[in-house]
């Protein structure tokens, strides 16, 4: 990479551009305080522990001290050595004192751009903006972040790098006409009958087990050991009754949880099609997050709906596409909603009149059923023997309780296999606690992974997977009947697993 001429001692922080940025810019000087405030917050508990237990020695005090230091000074090297730059080609990023880092990408290889206002950015009217270019959804592992620069050049900057090419300047004496704004085409927004759904979504268990994981690692630093502590106390003294008590006071708490949990993660959401020909999603009370992704880059949906919330009738949708994995939530299309919501989301998605996820599924053959509740009751079956010989008398009789409700995960994780194919996409469903619906554009598959394991051979069964550049990757029909499968395939993409088939 040629190296970068000398960048003058006023270089420009917050620049206002219509074009790209040929020449070497800063982050804003705000992000000076931005960033304590942020890292701060992550290390306010360990500053407040050094502050405030043990017997008031000197050191606590210099070592709280220290550690503010050390993240203000971190934060002004980060900012005093990094710059970036826009050009019609590429993306560039200068960064690091000792270990530098430059980081390129070009311009037409940007599928995402992703931009995020936690608390601290907020305040400060400032925005992160993470450019994605589709090879993984990781953070710090794909593309590049801008953090920070302000909101209204954060816009400017989704604007520009989605844009396919450069505007041609205009050479003409004439005066430019001014550019007539399309509006956005809003496809859903958020409706406050949704949150029912948020206790259905377990959200609140989920936060639990965070906050409860944290807090132990603090108390294992300070010499406590709570887990281990009430693990042995629940041993010794086996009580059903407090067991009882302690699931429901759990369960009480997550479902009063999961109601602000989810006015955190989805207020102000909005799903919308951009004139520049992109997907936006904006969200969040807190931490605001918008993500735009190239509408061509789209390969498909993915209509999940978790058990509880399907009990609801409802579900949420997610994103195929290249330029977004498929963890986390930032191919999130539709949170969790009425299902009637998500198959129209879907249908203006993909700009069908049918949403392919509600086609007929042919079923699967019977041999599946063996096999899914084989799967699903054979482990609690052996974890019940391994108890009732190696742990107390009270012990092996919690999993045969599990067995009855294994055995209907079974049942129903079977009833959900189904598989469809049409004009333009191919439909496979799977699983039962999270049912997963794929519509996977048939255009978007580029090949075949065919698993055939023991047991599958001597029931007659495969799993076929579409692999392709989007989403999770690959899809999979599981457990489908060996001659349905190989011949779904091969009239999914024609010729492409033909060669490899024996004519009978």
């Amino acid at each position: 990479m040629t190296t970068p001429a000398e960048i003058p001692a006023g270089l420009p922080a917050a620049p206002e551009f219509t074009e790209p940025l040929s020449e070497w810019h800063r982050l804003h000087v705000r992000m000076l305080i931005v960033r304590p405030l942020n890292e701060g917050i992550a290390m306010l508990v360990p500053i407040l522990i050094l502050l405030f237990t043990g017997n008031g020695e000197k050191w606590r005090l210099i070592a709280s001290g220290v550690t503010v230091a050390a993240i203000l000074s971190f934060s002004y090297l980060i900012w005093r050595t990094t710059k970036y730059r826009i050009t019609d080609e590429q993306v560039e990023l200068h960064t690091g004192l000792l270990t530098r880092k430059q980081l390129a990408v070009p311009r037409d290889r940007i599928r995402t751009v992703d931009l995020t206002s936690k608390p601290g950015h907020r305040v400060f009217g400032l925005s992160a903006v993470r450019i994605g270019t589709g090879q993984q959804d990781v953070p710090g592992t794909d593309g590049l972040t801008l953090d920070a620069v302000t909101s209204e050049e954060a816009e400017r900057l989704r604007v520009l790098l989605l844009q396919k090419a450069v505007a041609p300047k205009s050479t003409s004496s004439e005066p430019d006409a001014v550019p007539v704004e399309t509006p956005s085409e809003v496809i859903s927004k958020l409706d406050f009958k949704w949150l029912k759904f948020a206790p259905l979504s377990l959200s609140g268990l989920v936060a639990i087990g965070a906050v409860f994981g944290v807090l132990s690692n603090y108390a294992d630093d300070l010499g406590l050991h709570p887990v281990q502590d009430l693990w042995e106390w629940l041993f010794e003294h086996p009580s059903i009754t407090l067991l009882g008590g302690f699931v429901v006071a759990l369960v009480v708490l997550g479902l009063v949880l999961s109601v602000p949990l989810y006015i955190l993660q989805f207020w102000n959401y909005q799903l919308t099609r951009e004139p520049d020909g992109t997907l936006r999603v904006q969200r969040g009370l807190l931490t605001t997050r918008s993500v735009s992704v190239e509408e061509q880059r789209l390969r498909g949906v993915d209509i999940q709906e978790p058990l509880l919330v399907r009990a609801g009738r409802g579900a949420k949708a997610v994103a195929v596409t290249t330029g977004l994995g498929s963890k986390g939530e930032s191919n999130l299309l539709l949170p969790p909603a009425p299902l009637s919501v998500a198959h129209q989301v879907s249908r203006d998605v993909l700009k069908v009149d049918d949403d392919p996820t509600t086609r007929k599924l042919r079923k699967h053959p019977l041999a599946a059923l063996r096999r899914s509740l084989f799967r699903h009751v054979a482990p609690w079956v052996v974890i019940a023997i391994g108890l009732a010989v190696w742990a107390p008398s009270w012990a092996w009789p919690i999993p045969v309780a599990i067995i009855p409700f294994a055995a209907l995960v079974g049942w129903d994780n079977y009833r959900s296999l189904g598989n469809a194919l049409d004009d333009r996409y191919l439909v496979t469903r799977n699983n039962s606690l999270v049912r997963s619906t794929v519509a996977l554009q048939r255009t978007g598959i580029i090949g075949w992974r065919i698993q055939r394991s023991f047991f599958q051979r001597r029931s007659g069964l495969m799993t076929i997977g579409a692999t392709t550049a989007a989403g999770a990757g690959v899809y999979h029909v599981t457990d489908v009947g060996e001659s349905d499968g190989l011949a779904l395939a091969d009239e999914a993409v024609p010729d492409l697993l033909r060669p490899f088939l024996l004519n009978e």
